[in-house]
This record gives C-alpha cells, sequence and structure tokens, in this order.
C-alpha cells in the first residue's frame, strides 16, 4: 500500500509499505477514506519528538472502512464506517475506568522508553514515535487499529467524511481544552492560537456557554475565521500588540476567567525571550518554546483556570511558577481523552450546533502530502486545515 512516511527531519515521503495484517483478536484493518494533516505532526516533521524512525507511517487523524477484524471484535463488521480516536485505549484499566484514555495503561507496548522521559507512560499513539508505541499512522491507504472493540466510532447513514473527521482528534482536544475551564455563564476565555485545535477550542468555549472568546494568533486569515466561523468575540494580533495589554484593557484589569494554550512547543513571539528559546531549541538545550504558556498564567485572573492543549515535549525554560503558584492558579492539561467525547460531539454534529468542516482549507490526494506538509508548515496560501484522501 501507499503510505505517507517520516524519512528524517523536514521530510516525508509517500513510499509503498507492506499491507497492515490483523495481529490480535482484538484488531481491525481500516481501508481509509479521509484522513489529516495535525499541528502536531509538525512537531515530528521539524524534529522536535525524539524516537522516530526513517519509514515509519505518520498520521493520527483518519477515518474509514473496516474491511477485516480480528475474533475479540463482535461491535464492527466489514463494510462499516468508522471514525478512530487517535489514543489507543484498552478499555479495562485503571485509567481508562475514570474516563482518562490517553493515558491508558496497556496500550503502549513500549511504555519503558516514555517512562524514561516522563515518569509515567501515556497511552499509544497511531503514527507519533517509538517512545509511544511505534504504531503506523493513518496517512496510507490502510491500518491496523488495536482495541477496535473499543475506540472506534461508528458512522451511520450518509454523513459525509468532512462532517465526523475531526472526531477523530482536534474536534475533542479543543473541546476538552474548553471543558477543563469550568466556563460559567458570563466568562471570558482568551485562547493562544488559532490554528484547528484552537478553532475549536474557541467554538467549544461558546458551545459551553462563555460570554466573551478572546482569539490570540498573527494570522490575518486565522483571526478571521475564529471571529466569523468559530464565533470568537475579539481578537489580537500579537505582532500589532501587546497581548497582556490588551487582555488587561478587554477585562477591566482582572483578565480573562480562563486561559487556554493550544499552540504548544513552536510558540511564536517578537520578544528577545522568543529569541532565547530559539536558540536553546535549536541546540537541543531546550525542548519547547512556551511562549503561550508563560503569557498565559501572566494574563489569567487570580484563582483563574489554565487549559493547556498544545503539545509539549520535555523541557522548558522560563515559565512562572511563582506567579502560578502565588496567585492561586490552576492547571489543566492532557492529551486528550477522546473517546470520552466522541458521542457527545457526534451528537452536537448531528443536531447542526457545529459543522467541524469549516477548519478545512486545503484538500489533497495522499501522493501530495508532502507538499501539504510544506504548506502547513510555512503557513502557505492561508492552509490552515489539510485534508488528505488515499
Amino acid at each position: 500500500m501507499r503510505a505517507n512516511c517520516w524519512t528524517g527531519r523536514n521530510s516525508v515521503d509517500v513510499l509503498d509499505v507492506p499491507d497492515p495484517k490483523i495481529l490480535n483478536s482484538r484488531d481491525a484493518i481500516v481501508k481509509i477514506t479521509s484522513t489529516a494533516i495535525c499541528g502536531s505532526d509538525l512537531h515530528l516533521y521539524n524534529g522536535y519528538i525524539p524516537t522516530m524512525q526513517k519509514g515509519d507511517v505518520l498520521g493520527h487523524e483518519f477515518m474509514g472502512e473496516v474491511v477485516e477484524t480480528g475474533s475479540g471484535v463482535p461491535n464492527l463488521s466489514e463494510g462499516d464506517r468508522v471514525v478512530v480516536p487517535f489514543p489507543i485505549a484498552c478499555g479495562a484499566c485503571n485509567a481508562c475506568e475514570r474516563g482518562l484514555t490517553s493515558v491508558c495503561e496497556n496500550s503502549n507496548p513500549n511504555a519503558g522508553i516514555a517512562e524514561k522521559f516522563m515518569g509515567h507512560s501515556p497511552s499509544g499513539i497511531f503514527g507519533y514515535s517509538h517512545m509511544l508505541g511505534g504504531f503506523a499512522g493513518g496517512q496510507a491507504e490502510y491500518v491496523r487499529v488495536p482495541f477496535a472493540d473499543i475506540g472506534p466510532l461508528k458512522i451511520e447513514g450518509d454523513i459525509p467524511d468532512e462532517k465526523v473527521l475531526f472526531l477523530s482528534d482536534i474536534f475533542p482536544t479543543g473541546y476538552m481544552g474548553a471543558d477543563m475551564c469550568d466556563i460559567s455563564p458570563g466568562d471570558v476565555v482568551a485562547v493562544w492560537g488559532a490554528g484547528p485545535v484552537g478553532q475549536f477550542a474557541i467554538a467549544s468555549a461558546r458551545l459551553l456557554g462563555a460570554e466573551r472568546v478572546i482569539a490570540i494568533d498573527r494570522f490575518p486569515e486565522r483571526l478571521d475565521m475564529a471571529a466569523s466561523k468559530a464565533g470568537a468575540t475579539d481578537v489580537i494580533n500579537y505582532t500589532e500588540t501587546s497581548v497582556l495589554e490588551a487582555l488587561q484593557e478587554l477585562t477591566a484589569g482582572r483578565g480573562p476567567d480562563a486561559c487556554i494554550d493550544s499552540v504548544g512547543l513552536e510558540g511564536h513571539a517578537a520578544s528577545p525571550l522568543y529569541a532565547y528559546d530559539r536558540v536553546k531549541q535549536a541546540a537541543r538545550m531546550e525542548t519547547e518554546r512556551p511562549v503561550a504558556l508563560r503569557e498565559a498564567i501572566l494574563a489569567c485572573r487570580n484563582g483563574g483556570i489554565v487549559s493547556v492543549i498544545g503539545v509539549y515535549g520535555g523541557l522548558a525554560d522560563k515559565v512562572p511558577l511563582g506567579a502560578f503558584m502565588n496567585r492561586s492558579l490552576t492547571m489543566r492539561t492532557g492529551q486528550a481523552h477522546v473517546h470520552r467525547y466522541l458521542k457527545p460531539l457526534m451528537e452536537r454534529i448531528e443536531k447542526g450546533e457545529i459543522d467541524p468542516s469549516f477548519v478545512i482549507t486545503h484538500r489533497m490526494p495522499l501522493d501530495e502530502a508532502p507538499r501539504g506538509y510544506e504548506m502547513f508548515k510555512n503557513k502557505e496560501d492561508g492552509c490552515i486545515k489539510v485534508v488528505l484522501s488515499p
């Protein structure tokens, strides 16, 4: 089959690779009908996530048609359309029973590697390094789905792929970012990053009742989408104004009730501290550029919540822990527990409360994935979200 493979830093290529096979009774083989390039895929592309190997199949946002199942997958049949969550979860461990499926205790066969980096291992993830399981991803014609009796959501009827594809990752991720904010009527929420995850964090904050949602980014097309499609009430272009000063003015000096970091380890800013991060990250003396996290902590009102859904990989410098501790802030974070949100968010789509396809700006065949990665990385042609069709 054809698959998009990591071939080195800033390099991917669509190659011929072996077809996946059933390896366990709880496996299913899915023929991919739609897959996407995620912002966190760029962290792999740019070489900031360790334990990648040449030839690894990328992709963790995908859906398709079941073509084969193991004997332990009674819930799926050949021909079923499914969306597959990006975290792989067993459904039976202590974490899964608590709904914390992105930290499943049984799905990462390389847990020992992750434990050396993180203390404990999160779940396995499709197409996201050997530290997180070494599973082949879904930017391919076919994929093996472990624990298929637990993960995939069956899609009934003729609802288009593009309306449900993002249930695999970025919609639940953005929604969880807003959910962790404990939003009450009248709350003000600020969202750093108006990429695809940020767009869904903005939309979700409005769905959950926030009175005002402030989008922060530097690209006009992203800020325009945030205001016109996602529901942001205010936008801040951080290249034109001080974010902290603007947020003070917008909230009468109080600060947002909650701040969502949907940027992660490759943040940008116009400041000397950003230059410091760039140098240390390039020298591999720091794995993060935590610009958004620093600002979110400083901007949040006393006693507020900082919600972190942007991906971080390791160690960050100069995070203002003094401000965090002394001002009674709460931080909540995590890879999205997608399984928890699949059915509730599917119901919102079916009711017409949201059409997640609004973030798509580019559609390409799978063979053009390398061009898609370059466009997405360099924000060419207003690129916000790329969907690939095998």
